[in-house]
């Protein structure tokens, strides 16, 4: 049986439901997400009025002390599905690394929801090590971590969203449910900001174009590599 470490928080981003959701999908980069190195839009869907994404993120971060004579700084691969319901507003996202699951594996749930006019972030983090003699402290490295990094990535967050909405300003008024056509709307018009972000992204980032599609044929064999200890210590939520 593999235990793991959990921690849980929560933000309150003072602004609308649908402003956090435009921004979320242009997020990077920011002052705040410099080890973040690439994102990649791998399919994206609609679904029963849904939006239905998967994305691969490479991310890297300097390791502590104790691990540089083990490893090198190498990047992380992250996998990133998300479901956005413009009817029930809310957005949730998992992510998890795609190699090294043994040495450290790394679960986030992150669910975006509307609450008096402005967003609530409730952000969940699962860590597991399968690595005998020392699970314990790498789950407690990851918590620690994670931790640390919560309060920058809402600070890189609410740049960006201070940045696409300069002359917002927060009312605290009851916003009506959405009807089904609104709701149609609403998805179809956060497909046009990803595909705008994924174009975007796809020219700053070509050279990844052939890592991205060799992702999807082999992931098995990237789970086959979890010797390798050097990767996972440099995820940073």
């Amino acid at each position: 049986m593999v235990s793991a470490s959990y921690h849980r928080t929560e933000t309150v981003f003072d602004y609308t439901w649908k402003q956090v959701v435009q921004a979320y999908w242009n997020r990077y980069p920011n002052p705040s997400s410099v080890h973040v190195l690439t994102e990649d839009t791998i399919s994206r869907e609609i679904r029963d009025g849904k939006l239905y994404s998967r994305r691969i993120l490479s991310k890297t971060n300097h390791v502590p002390k104790w691990g540089e004579r083990f490893y090198k700084n190498t990047p992380v691969k992250i996998i990133e599905d998300s479901v956005l319901d413009p009817i029930n507003k809310t957005l949730i996202t998992f992510t998890r690394n795609i190699g090294f699951q043994k040495i450290m594996k790394v679960d986030e749930i992150v669910e975006y929801s509307e609450k008096d006019g402005r967003t609530l972030a409730v952000r969940r983090a699962y860590i597991s090590s399968q690595v005998f003699g020392f699970s314990r402290a790498i789950r407690a490295f990851g918590i620690e971590r994670f931790k640390s990094n919560c309060q920058k990535t809402a600070n890189g967050f609410n740049y960006v969203l201070k940045k696409m909405f300069p002359n917002h300003q927060h009312h605290s008024h009851h916003i009506p449910a959405l009807t089904a056509s609104q709701a149609a709307n609403t998805a179809k018009s956060a497909v046009e900001h990803h595909h705008h972000n994924v174009v975007a992204t796809t020219q700053q980032h070509s050279k990844t174009e052939a890592f991205r599609k060799g992702c999807v044929y082999s992931y098995a064999f990237i789970k086959g590599q979890a010797s390798k200890i050097a990767q996972m210590f440099s995820v940073k939520n």
